[in-house]
């Protein structure tokens, strides 16, 4: 019996020289890593680009929505219901997955649908209607969060979401990926006063609780009333001074582990739990 031995080059070698007689007999060929793809182009000006399925089948459903064209590969639009592109009422055409990477970027998970459509347009604070509970965002600006936040909104049946007309994400295909779907299903509220906004919410018989990681009391005890507003700030920031003197309340999260803070969009997420086990009672 041989014992072999080599160095780490010699064991390099011995690759390449397999890889080159693999392509030279048509096998295996060497592998390249797929480059990576930025996006392209912006959308036309007016118009948002959303993708991903769940994005894609909402905005489908939501007859508020205006979708001027869509770019669909076979499989997705299996999985979307849609047996024939030509019945849509706006132009849909089916591609490649690569065809769509070229639009969104390769690191975009699009899922292989893609609509070019308008924005949907924000509503003003005096459109409110009878709901219990809201968010209030001060200044969060990632629109990942944001997308997260209306996505727990949704789920704990938030009446609207409430934002400024500045240092806010705009409406977009991260937000909305983010947002899987939520988007079409809950009132956004665009103010270009927080704390007049703040004001309006109290006439109108909200409680507005702003979450701090130093309130005074825990945020459980902190609810009265029936009707709630939570209001949430920026990542690092917090809420803005003029906020933390406009709310009703000041709570915290009672987080007795050894991390103190949570992201702001799971803060939002528990914030709604606890607020509507509370508005059932």
């Amino acid at each position: 019996m041989s014992n072999k031995t080599g160095t780490p080059k010699d064991t390099h070698y011995a690759k390449l020289r397999r890889v080159h007689r693999d392509e030279k007999s048509g096998g295996a060929p060497a592998f390249r890593p797929r480059q990576p793809m930025p996006p392209g182009e912006n959308a036309a000006h007016g118009l948002v680009r959303l993708y991903g399925l769940h994005t894609v089948r909402a905005a489908l459903d939501n007859p508020r929505r205006k979708i001027r064209k869509m770019l669909v590969t076979r499989n997705a639009a299996e999985r979307l219901g849609l047996a024939d592109l030509a019945a849509l009422p706006f132009k849909a055409e089916l591609v490649e997955p690569r065809d769509i990477d070229k639009i969104t970027g390769s690191d975009a998970v699009h899922q292989g649908a893609l609509i070019e459509a308008e924005p949907l347009k924000p509503k003003r604070l005096d459109a409110l209607g009878d709901t219990k509970l809201v968010l209030v965002l001060d200044q969060i600006t990632d629109p990942h969060n944001v997308g997260a936040i209306l996505r727990s909104a949704v789920a704990f049946d938030a009446g609207a979401l409430i934002t400024t007309a500045r240092h806010s994400p705009q409406e977009s295909g991260v937000l909305a990926k983010s947002a899987s779907g939520a988007l079409e299903h809950i009132d956004q509220i665009e103010v270009k006063n927080l704390a007049d906004a703040l004001a309006q919410l109290h006439e109108a018989g909200f409680q507005t609780i702003g979450l701090d990681s130093d309130g005074p009391a825990e945020l459980e005890t902190s609810f009265a009333g029936d009707k709630l507003a939570l209001v949430l700030g920026a990542e690092g920031k917090g809420l803005r001074q003029k906020t933390r003197e406009t709310v009703t309340t000041l709570a915290r999260l009672d987080m007795p582990g050894a991390i103190r803070s949570l992201n702001v969009s799971n803060a939002a997420a528990v914030s709604l739990y606890a607020a509507r086990k509370f508005l059932r009672q």
